[in-house]
């Protein structure tokens, strides 16, 4: 059996969504109007609602997400 490969992640998940989240706006923001501009839109929104939504579970007191 193979042994299975970990490291510690040095970014907290929310940092990570949100760096990447930034990223993809940016990348957007050079793309003209289109399908794919609105992939990576949608893509960056999903990625800060699954930001907002880590957030909230992690609270203490687990208030309903705005």
């Amino acid at each position: 059996m193979q042994k299975r490969r970990r490291f510690k992640q040095q970014l907290t998940l929310q940092e990570r969504l949100t760096a990447w989240s930034k990223e993809v706006l940016d990348q957007a923001a050079k793309l003209p109007p289109g399908p794919e501009r609105d992939a990576l839109i949608k893509k960056a929104r999903q990625a800060d609602v699954a930001c907002h939504l880590d957030e909230w579970a992690h609270s203490p007191e687990l208030q309903l997400p705005v």
